[in-house]
């Protein structure tokens, strides 16, 4: 799986809630820190417990992921990748909201991910992206 295929994999599995499609793209011990000062959800049954959690309440979730900049690991076949990405939603807490942010994701050969950093902002509203944001649909 190239990184575009598993940006658009990991978009559709987050518009659907789809928790078992969101662990299909980790490796079985993957790292997702999605808060950088806190501890990373460890393995698949962390990283559906915290996806179940995050995503399983949220609804009309549209996401954009734009094009990930991708460069070599240097390890014949795996790479890294940056992805810009927008989200709105309505949170079960806070009502209608916009998140944005940035994934920094490493992939195995096989185009599995066994790291991810997310660094987010979330405001109140359905914001649209600015003109000249680089989502692709």
């Amino acid at each position: 799986m190239t990184p575009e295929q598993w940006v658009r994999n990991y978009a559709h599995a987050w518009e659907t809630r789809n928790t078992y499609e969101i662990v299909s793209l980790f490796t079985p011990d993957a790292s997702y820190y999605s808060y950088v000062f806190d501890e990373p959800h460890v393995g698949h049954n962390a990283i559906q417990l915290y996806w179940e959690t995050a995503a399983g309440q949220q609804r009309e979730i549209k996401v954009r992921m734009a094009k990930p900049i991708v460069s070599s690991d240097g390890e014949e076949g795996t790479n890294r990748a940056a992805v810009e990405w927008w989200t709105t939603m309505v949170d079960p807490e806070k009502g209608p909201v916009s998140v944005t942010g940035v994934m920094l994701v490493k992939f195995t050969v096989e185009g599995l991910c066994w790291e991810l950093w997310e660094y987010w902002e979330l405001q109140d509203g359905m914001r649209e992206p600015p003109e000249g944001w680089g989502g692709i649909d």
